[in-house]
């Protein structure tokens, strides 16, 4: 992994083949039907791979660590690096192939059908790694998966010993989210990146501004609460605060909670305030539905300040 240093960021997380279909007339089929969509794309996916392009995009020098099937994982490794991404650090596996999810987007959600191939092997891998203080030299780890609730506290604590700031997003996990041991693994990181049905299930509270007040109560550092079309909030170091969206045309919604992390990261590594922050990633999440997949409606920096 010395391949991967000096970055700024290291994004670990499962890497997918997202097929996306949308435009469907009506949405779920009922047995025995078959519905069409109007639109597809076979695109990089998961939110490791979303949330580093994003940051590469914007200027960051961002690699990933992930795990891609050894016979089809290739076009997901060289679409990565055509993006600027450093992916010395993906492994191959000769026992899976590469994952796949099957996403059905409409212009506000989305659902997700999901077989998880290579990256059964992520945890094996990433606990190596880290024993072995590979990650000493990068400024800022960024957990886009659920790691095993037994593991998660010692390798958050692993992970800040070697000197770098670590973020979470662990997505749709409810056992893991409901676990009293990884949230009190999440008390040690610098910013946790819920939407509001995850941050819910920590706090059950439904009104987000009693969500961070939640949090708060918790003794989180940071958590950026995503909203969707209501926008986002945060509560940082006591402070809670909120940002309206923006108006887009949207076309898919699949990543658009990974394209804020990466907008937040973005203005966060650079030293901007926790508003402007929250307003990069609001910005960044709703331009990217403007196309099918997580990847392609990434604002650039011009577009993402002059929303900002």
């Amino acid at each position: 992994m010395s391949a991967l240093r000096p970055l700024e960021v290291i994004v670990v997380g499962d890497l997918f083949a997202d097929l996306v279909m949308s435009g469907f007339p009506s949405w779920p089929p009922r047995a025995g039907e078959e519905l069409f969509a109007e639109r597809f794309c076979r695109e990089i996916g998961g939110g490791a791979a979303i949330t580093a392009c994003g940051l590469a995009k914007l200027g960051a020098k961002v690699g990933v660590v992930g795990v891609v099937g050894e016979t089809d994982g290739q076009w997901l490794v060289e679409g990565l690096e055509t993006r600027g991404v450093n992916t010395a650090a993906i492994h191959r596996s000769s026992r899976e192939p590469t994952a796949v999810t099957v996403s059905i987007s409409s212009p506000t959600d989305r659902t997700f059908l999901t077989y998880m191939g290579a990256n059964r092997e992520l945890p094996a891998i990433l606990q190596q790694i880290a024993s072995r203080g590979e990650f000493a030299k990068a400024r800022h780890v960024h957990l886009a998966f659920a790691p095993e609730p037994a593991e998660a506290g010692n390798l958050f604590r692993e992970l800040i010993a070697q000197g770098c700031t670590l973020s979470v997003d662990v997505g749709w996990h409810p056992e893991w989210l409901s676990n009293r041991d990884c949230m009190e693994a999440l008390r040690n990181v610098n910013i946790f990146f819920p939407n509001e049905r995850e941050a819910t299930i920590v706090t059950g509270e439904t009104e987000p501004r009693r969500i961070l007040q939640a949090f708060e109560k918790m003794r989180f550092r940071a958590v950026a609460l995503k909203l969707g079309q209501a926008g986002a909030g945060l509560m940082c170091d006591g402070t809670i605060t909120f940002c309206e969206p923006i108006t887009v045309q949207s076309v898919d919604t699949t990543g658009a909670g990974d394209c804020f992390d990466a907008g937040f990261l973005y203005g966060w590594l650079r030293g901007d305030n926790p508003q402007s922050c929250l307003k990069a990633g609001t910005v960044c999440g709703a331009l990217s539905t403007r196309c099918l997949g997580g990847i392609d409606g990434f604002p650039t920096v011009a577009e993402m300040d002059a929303h900002i």
